[in-house]
């Protein structure tokens, strides 16, 4: 009996140590996983990015001290995301592994939700948008086994926006509706009814659209909004009015989000392109092709950006798949046929893709330099017309634009003779656009006899041969 007591306590001491030396998984989400992400998400939502990293910088630390590994996945995840935005997709890349060896397996499942979302999100911005489902699969699938919470909470509308978008982009707009149904119905908010918007602009519904779009910013101007959700929303209201040809209300609103574009730019470079673009559109609908060709050239710039990152990041995730594969035969010797054709199935598939990317945004790049020459060349016909005006009117402007359009013939003239006067200046830049005598004449009230000494006292001051045509000469400059 006695040995049976002291049996019994033995084992009642040996439960109470091993259940005092178990941390559950959720142990750390009040004092480091609530506060992280809650400080994480202001600076991201304001684009702060220098402070962000500095954050997430100062919270590894604190995991390291703690010994809580998947507080450091945590901020590895944090910097990969504002990474994904800024589009430097090669970074992002390795970040996000390094936040996988902490958090893909570990029984947290708001940790596990955190980490395939973010996935989803960097496969979106290289245009994979199979896996970006595959992996907001996942993220869904993971969070529903998390117990409630303030995080869950959030987290939860926002996969279900994603999920929309994704579906979106693949044309799968059934799910896509369902998912911006969902998400919009949990977090009722300005940003989840402008992506509504967005999808109904997307799929051309103009009716929805302007419900949805005038309903968020509403609510942005009587809530609290971040900086770059109200830049979507300001994007968004933009590009309804410019659709619907409300252009004054278009431009102060797609003007509104280029100032936020610019101060959210750090870590949301890829916002920018979409408001040059619809910046173009909304001038070349105006007919003022100046700006419309300044917008649509801006634009251009930051698409090819990240179009280049997106390629480089294919290439390293590619080559990253052959290492392992290199890894793997080192320890099975026999295999290595396997890895050989797993090698060239990867290089072949990644090889198409990328061909195929490449092709279509040659195909894309072409179009719209063909579209920016044409607004290029209406611009300076626009130009040359208000200089021949002046010209014409012999405004005292009119050797002042002339520079402006033409600043290298003015400055050869004055290497061949730097003497010239603004009156021989002018005069040459009349005969430069193919003025005859009798017009010259006509437009600055002077004989024809003039013109002709003019024209005489030109060539001798540079240096025109006496059977060399003037006019052919100009022209040459």
């Amino acid at each position: 009996m006695k040995n049976l007591i002291v049996r019994t306590l033995r084992m009642i001491v040996l439960f109470i140590i091993i259940s005092c030396s178990q941390t559950s998984t959720y142990d750390h989400t009040e004092d480091f996983d609530v506060p992280l992400i809650r400080k994480n998400n202001d600076l991201n939502a304001s684009g702060e990015f220098e402070a962000l990293v500095r954050l997430n910088g100062e919270y590894f630390k604190k995991a390291g001290k703690m010994g809580y590994e998947e507080g450091k996945g945590l901020c590895f995840l944090n910097v990969a995301n504002v990474n994904s935005t800024e589009g430097d997709y090669e970074r992002a890349h390795i970040l996000l592994d390094k936040a996988g060896e902490s958090l893909k397996r570990s029984e947290n499942n708001f940790h596990r939700a955190k980490f395939y979302d973010s996935y989803a999100h960097y496969y979106s911005h290289l245009k994979q948008y199979d896996k970006a489902i595959i992996y907001s699969d996942s993220a869904l699938y993971s969070l529903k086994k998390a117990p409630d919470s303030e995080l869950k909470k959030k987290l939860m509308p926002r996969i279900y926006i994603n999920r929309g978008t994704y579906f979106a982009w693949k044309g799968q707009f059934g799910n896509s509706l369902k998912n911006f149904h969902k998400g919009n119905a949990l977090e009722k908010s300005a940003y989840s009814n402008c992506m509504m918007a967005q999808y109904h602009l997307y799929t051309n519904k103009l009716d929805s659209a302007g419900i949805y779009a005038l309903r968020a910013e509403e609510m942005m101007n009587s809530h609290k909004t971040p900086d770059v959700e109200r830049l979507w929303i300001y994007y968004t209201v933009g590009y309804y009015n410019n659709e619907i040809n409300h252009f004054d209300e278009a431009e102060k609103m797609l003007k509104n989000a280029l100032e936020l574009s610019i101060k959210t730019r750090l870590t949301y470079s890829f916002h920018i392109k979409e408001v040059y673009k619809a910046l173009a559109d909304l001038y070349k609908k105006k007919k003022d092709r100046e700006k419309a060709y300044f917008y649509l050239n801006k634009y251009l710039e930051e698409d090819n950006r990240l179009a280049e990152a997106r390629f480089a990041a294919i290439n390293t995730t590619t080559d990253s798949f052959i290492a392992e594969a290199k890894k793997e035969s080192d320890k099975r010797e026999n295999d290595l046929w396997v890895i050989g054709i797993l090698s060239l199935i990867v290089l072949s598939v990644s090889g198409m893709s990328v061909w195929k990317n490449i092709q279509y945004l040659k195909l894309k790049k072409k179009n719209l330099k063909t579209e920016t020459d044409t607004l290029k060349n209406r611009v300076y016909e626009k130009k040359n017309q208000e200089v021949v005006e002046l010209a014409k009117r012999n405004d005292s402007s009119f050797l002042m634009k002339f520079k402006e359009l033409y600043p290298e013939f003015i400055s050869s003239l004055l290497t061949i003779n730097p003497y010239l006067e603004n009156s021989e200046l002018a005069f040459c830049a009349l005969l430069k656009l193919h003025f005859s005598s009798k017009e010259i004449a006509d437009y600055t009230f002077v004989q024809h006899k003039s013109i002709q000494q003019k024209k005489y006292r030109i060539r001798k001051k540079l240096n025109i041969e006496g059977d060399q045509d003037i006019y052919e000469f100009l022209d040459a400059i």
